[in-house]
């Protein structure tokens, strides 16, 4: 086995030699631009990681691991242009730094390419990875549509919001995983296994990132802190301090999310406040955790050795203390 940084540099190598700027430019430049930013390489980690975990030369999943990496930043660019964000790894948000047609239209290449590199698998292991990137792809979009419904709705409960981004994020992360299965032939019990551990993992991740975007430090988070305050999102953060708060701040809270001031700032800060004393920020603290934990008692039923089990456990702990 490799180590995690192993996996990300070699992955890192694979992805500047297939991106390449052509003809037309203002199509193919933002792609690479989106692809070139510094980011996580979380989910192409994880295919290859996965195949090798199961046996497999890692190299035999590069491809499936560019197409996660492909469809992950495409959807980044859209899910900018719907949100109008203007800062997406600390630089400027695709839509920012050409226009926004050029987001959308960049942005569908990408998609089409992603399906693309499925080409170079064969017979069933084609059959099975084009299967699952189909019905994870459309579950982000349904995810997508859940999280810009819920920025009108009143009413968004828990277990609505822990759907949605089960769906906008965590069948990504499981995906991923379980592609690295697939390519390795492992048993459809260690396939859907790893492919839950992810699921969890992926909730977890999401929290955290929620919980990054109030209280993460604006030099390593990369993205807007307070962004989602400024968008009125129903957050994980949000619902609990509605659950959790006093009538007062349930009515301040309902009143902050329903304005769009000329400062966000003391909108943000104010928000933070509530979150922190309605204990909304401890809680969701201990959701993360919990979603970790579950990730690593799945791990008990796959069936690969203990030393394996060890590098995916120590994959799950680094997420957990990540600060960006």
């Amino acid at each position: 086995m490799h180590s995690i940084e192993n996996y990300r540099s070699a992955f890192i190598d694979y992805l500047e030699t297939r991106t390449a700027t052509k003809e037309p430019k203002n199509l193919y430049e933002p792609i690479t631009y989106i692809l070139g930013l510094d980011g996580k390489r979380l989910r192409p980690v994880l295919t290859l990681m996965s195949a090798e975990i199961f046996g497999t030369d890692y190299l035999k999943a590069m491809d499936a691991a560019l197409a996660i990496e492909v469809f992950h930043n495409f959807s980044l660019v859209h899910d900018d242009i719907m949100d109008d964000a203007p800062l997406r790894r600390g630089k400027a948000t695709v839509h920012e730094k050409w226009d926004v047609n050029t987001g959308i239209l960049s942005g569908d290449a990408m998609l089409i390419n992603a399906y693309q590199l499925f080409e170079n698998y064969k017979g069933e292991t084609f059959r099975n990875l084009a299967k699952l990137f189909s019905k994870t792809a459309i579950e982000v979009c349904e995810g997508q549509q859940y999280d810009v419904d819920f920025e009108t709705r009143d009413d968004v409960t828990i277990p609505e919001y822990l759907k949605m981004i089960e769906y906008k994020t965590a069948v990504l992360v499981a995906a991923a995983l379980k592609m690295g299965g697939i390519i390795a032939e492992a048993s459809k019990d260690c396939q859907n296994h790893i492919y839950d551990f992810g699921l969890n993992l992926g909730l977890a991740f999401q929290l955290q990132d929620d919980y990054l975007d109030a209280f993460g430090d604006p030099k390593t988070f990369g993205k807007q802190v307070g962004g989602d305050i400024i968008e009125n999102k129903k957050t994980y953060l949000y619902l609990k301090a509605f659950e959790l708060g006093t009538k007062t701040q349930q009515k301040e809270l309902m009143d902050l999310f329903s304005i769009q001031p000329t400062d966000f700032s003391s909108k943000v800060e104010r928000v933070k406040e509530i979150f922190l004393d309605s204990g909304a920020a401890n809680v969701t603290r201990q959701a993360i955790e919990s979603y970790t934990q579950k990730a690593f008692e799945i791990l008990k039923h796959l069936e690969v050795s203990e030393d394996k089990k060890a590098i995916l456990r120590q994959f799950g702990e680094q997420l957990m203390r990540r600060k960006v």
